[in-house]
């Protein structure tokens, strides 16, 4: 059964870590739905993470070595004003605000139902809103390192329970005017470093435990199913949204959350503990 719980874990989290409806929502929720308390722990989900960096890398791997390759010729050539270079430091800049508030704030936030509820219709409506005022003119070629500042501070909400990593970049790179697909774009490659650091952290964290003899014998089994299962389903999903947002809107994404977020509401109205 716990097999069971770590495959579905690892399809929830690569379905919803790069759509822009939270994953730590649907966690949250699933876990609290079903009961799944060990397995739910925020350290194992966190863990299971690493299948969605592994995603990213492969799905990527085209752009993000031309990034590379480019950010070292800048180097050798002392080039600042080349394109990958500002994409570079943009990135670099860009993921430094959510780790350092990361730091500070990792256990300050309780993960409520409530929150989760009240978070993702209020990101609903910034998306909704991004969406109508965002001129979508620039491609990835334009970008510069004040974006990689300002979506890097749009990330550090992604704390707050129900917003979503992937939600809040894209809400901000869209109000930054960026196109669609563009927008998504940069979004994952933004969040790549962040989200890295914190799997390898939750991932050393869950180690030690092991050695510790604190978590059960087939833990580590546990985790390879829910990576597996993550890497697979991050895949797809970053695929479908790519190219979902080359032709259409991010509106089936905002109704969604607005639905989400409502029925949380009801059932706590109707005596549902969270």
């Amino acid at each position: 059964m716990e097999f069971i719980q770590a495959f579905i874990l690892g399809i929830v989290q690569g379905i919803t870590e790069f759509l822009p409806i939270s994953s730590t929502a649907h966690l949250l929720i699933v876990t609290k739905v079903f009961g799944w308390k060990e397995l739910g722990a925020k350290d194992f989900v966190d863990a299971i993470q690493f299948g969605s960096v592994i995603a990213i890398v492969m799905y990527f791997w085209s752009l993000i070595s031309n990034i590379v390759k480019g950010g070292i010729i800048a180097i050798q050539e002392r080039d600042w004003q080349r394109e990958e270079w500002k994409i570079i430091v943009g990135i670099v800049v860009g993921t430094i605000p959510a780790l350092s508030v990361g730091f500070v704030f990792k256990d300050a936030i309780p993960e409520s139902a409530l929150i989760i509820a009240i978070m993702s219709i209020v990101m609903a409506i910034l998306l909704g809103l991004a969406e109508k005022f965002g001129t979508r003119k620039r491609g990835f070629n334009s970008l510069q390192i004040q974006d990689g500042i300002l979506v890097g501070l749009g990330q550090t909400l992604a704390l707050i329970p129900g917003v979503s990593r992937s939600g809040s970049t894209l809400t901000t790179a869209l109000f930054l005017g960026l196109e669609r697909d563009t927008a998504a774009k940069f979004s994952f490659l933004l969040g790549f470093p962040t989200l890295t650091i914190a799997t390898l952290y939750k991932s050393l964290k869950i180690f030690k435990l092991f050695q510790a003899q604190q978590l059960p014998d087939n833990i580590v089994w546990l985790l390879i199913v829910g990576i597996i299962s993550t890497f697979i389903f991050s895949y797809l999903s970053i695929a479908f949204l790519i190219r979902y947002l080359q032709t259409k809107n991010t509106l089936i994404f905002v109704w969604y959350r607005l639905a989400f977020g409502s029925v949380i509401l009801l059932a706590i109205a109707a005596g549902w503990q969270g």
